[in-house]
């Protein structure tokens, strides 16, 4: 009697405690960082494996100076650290468009091209809400002068629902 007591209690019980150690299996909502991420983008995490995930966002601005838009994607890697701590890198790019207003430049605009990384950390609370801070240090690969064609170290806080 004793050990089927047990038993049921370690069937309910286990998934709670794993629950910090798995990646849900969508997540969406904002990350919001510096203006080399074009300051909120929107985010959307899908879960490919057991600890790995995709990340796509979707970045605009529209200022005095140009129109732009950028959408980033990255493949990543989660690894539980204590509770309901994980911390995640991984490696993707960009591609975006800018139009540049008349006179902040001779070009009037067109594609860039960044490759990009990204290490963070991140806390999955006990309700389906993810807190994370990451960086994603970029190089543009095509780009214009001053937009996109150098190094940018783009920081930002995300916060996201999880949801199945």
């Amino acid at each position: 009697m004793k050990l089927t007591k047990m038993l049921w209690l370690a069937v309910f019980l286990i998934p709670f405690a794993m629950h910090s150690q798995q990646i849900a299996d969508h997540a969406l909502g904002l990350r919001l960082g510096d203006s080399d991420g074009f300051g909120a983008e929107i985010s959307y995490q899908k879960r490919l494996g057991q600890f790995t995930r995709m990340e796509a966002d979707l970045g605009w601005r529209d200022s005095r100076e140009y129109d732009a838009f950028k959408l980033s994607g990255n493949f990543q890697w989660v690894r539980h650290l204590d509770g309901s701590f994980n911390w995640f890198y991984g490696v993707g790019g960009n591609i975006g468009s800018v139009d540049f207003e008349q006179g902040v430049t001779d070009d009037d605009g067109g594609l860039f091209i960044a490759a990009a990384g990204t290490l963070g950390i991140e806390y999955d609370f006990e309700i389906p809400l993810l807190i994370s801070f990451d960086i994603r240090p970029e190089i543009g690969i095509l780009g214009y002068d001053g937009f996109d064609d150098n190094f940018d170290f783009d920081i930002a806080i995300g916060i996201r629902y999880q949801f199945q």
